[in-house]
């Protein structure tokens, strides 16, 4: 269930429309119903009842009000009630103003009157405005034809304000890049500036030198947020680390940290080896694993797109969900749709099914720093936003934790429906071997998401059906019963 502080982060502008020929009472009693219960469900909205003595839209008078109101506002999402017809041309005008998600959605109609008269005709309505929205080249969500009280309607304007806040959350990243690619790592070659000029989201890059001197003077100074991070630590791992060692990792996590916040990102990558070793002597990923559990994604390997992967993943969930973010490692040795998924420590602390360790050392770097533990059972989103020659796409789906072989670090053995078709759709690309994966079923809301960023959905299972199925409001979810 989500949590009604959750939804409150997305302001939506609540728009009510009527069309003249039909009843201006019967449009008012069923605006007034949806008020109700977007207040029932703790949906955070602007209204328009001071526009207009019905506060519906209707003419252009209430259009021009209703804009500059939501201009100031700042809404992040925009809902079309369509209370008896609609007036669709206003409706049309309003949403190409805000380049902002639009869901669109009409409360059934009553049975006819005894004299065979309707009050409201709405679903009529509704394909009037779906036709002119496409005019204006307005892309647009909506949510079937249903009665106030179907588990549709309250599921559908959730999951809207899930899209809302990864559009928002998308539009708004901005990614600290600490240091070059490794020169091993051509796979994650990125062009920044078609980043920027497709999507809006930016890079500040700073040398790694930058990071480790600020990282050495917090250690000089004996800033006293180390010691108070070494206790963060403490509640959620076992630390097998000399203590030298430990304030080095608590260190890290406090320069990164503030690094972000520095240059304004909500996200991080860094060249995690070997230079870094060289400097300070210790892996990056457990300082990562902490900045993963408080929120704040930063992936390895100068991997950018992979921390888009985890900006969506987690936004999709409204943040009620941390993320992993792995290597696609290998195939189960005995499962035939079994792979492993793991890295040496990015995945936050919440995904972890047994206690976190610290451990001395890895298999593949002989150096403190790294993190230990299996992931929580259950089905979960996995999400790979990438691209190349100009065109970008997510390749997303659900897979499901399975038995298999104990591995160091932070990983998981994941079930997939075929992995054939998965691996090849990692083959072919223009996905890498990164993915970032939370513990929820946001398919739906991540491909929903894509028609407003320009991203298009990439399922690695054949659900395209099914994904369109639930947002009709014939499924509450995609998942097949082996998958739960």
């Amino acid at each position: 269930m989500t949590d009604k502080l959750s939804l409150k982060q997305i302001k939506l502008g609540f728009v009510p429309t009527r069309r003249n020929i039909f009843s201006a009472d019967a449009a008012i009693e069923f605006a007034d119903k949806t008020r109700d219960k977007l207040d029932e469900l703790g949906v955070n909205y602007v209204d328009i009842k001071d526009v207009n003595d019905d506060g519906l839209l209707y003419d252009d008078a209430g259009l021009e009000k209703i804009t500059q109101k939501f201009k100031e506002a700042k809404i992040d999402g925009l809902f079309i009630a369509n209370e008896n017809f609609g007036t669709e041309y206003e409706v049309a005008r309003l949403a190409a103003k805000f380049n902002v998600p639009v869901l669109l959605w009409g409360p059934r109609d009553e049975a006819p009157a005894p004299d065979g008269s309707r009050r409201r005709d709405t679903q009529c309505g509704l394909f009037a405005i779906g036709k002119v929205l496409r005019h204006f080249n307005v892309p647009f969500t909506y949510i079937r034809n249903s009665d106030i009280d179907d588990p549709s309607f309250s599921k559908g304007v959730i999951d809207f304000i899930r899209v809302c806040n990864v559009v928002k959350t998308f539009r708004n990243t901005r990614i600290l890049q600490i240091g070059p690619r490794p020169f091993d790592f051509w796979s994650v070659i990125v062009n920044e500036g078609e980043l920027l000029e497709k999507f809006g989201i930016q890079l500040s890059p700073i040398p790694l030198g930058e990071l480790t001197s600020y990282m050495r003077d917090l250690i000089a100074k004996n800033d006293p947020r180390i010691e108070e991070t070494k206790d963060v630590y403490h509640k959620w791992a076992d630390i097998q680390i000399e203590d030298e060692d430990f304030t080095k990792v608590a260190a890290l996590k406090l320069a990164m940290q503030d690094k972000m916040h520095e240059y304004g990102c909500n996200a991080g990558t860094i060249q995690c080896w070997t230079e870094l070793q060289d400097e300070i002597g210790i892996l990056p990923y457990a300082s990562e694993a902490l900045l993963q559990t408080e929120g704040m994604p930063v992936t390895c390997e100068v991997d950018i797109n992979g921390a888009i992967s985890e900006v969506l993943a987690e936004a999709a969930t409204l943040g009620e969900e941390r993320a992993l973010f792995a290597d696609v490692n290998c195939r189960h040795p005995e499962n035939e749709n079994g792979e492993l998924l793991q890295h040496l420590g990015t995945f936050a602390f919440q995904t972890a099914k047994s206690r976190p360790v610290l451990p001395p050392t890895h298999f593949v770097f002989d150096y403190p720093g790294s993190a230990a533990f299996d992931v929580k059972d259950g089905t979960y989103t996995l999400v790979r936003f990438d691209g190349d020659h100009g065109k970008y796409s997510m390749l997303i789906g659900n897979a499901k934790t399975c038995e298999g072989p104990y591995e160091q670090g932070t990983y998981a053995w994941f079930q997939f429906k075929d992995l054939n078709r998965f691996e090849a759709k990692y083959v072919y690309g223009p996905y890498i071997h990164h993915m970032a994966g939370v513990r929820a079923d946001v398919v739906p809301i991540l491909a929903e998401a894509g028609k407003y960023i320009n991203v298009k959905p990439d399922y690695f299972d054949p659900i395209e059906d099914k994904v369109d199925a639930y947002w009709y409001g014939d499924l509450d979810t995609i998942l097949d019963d082996d998958q739960k």
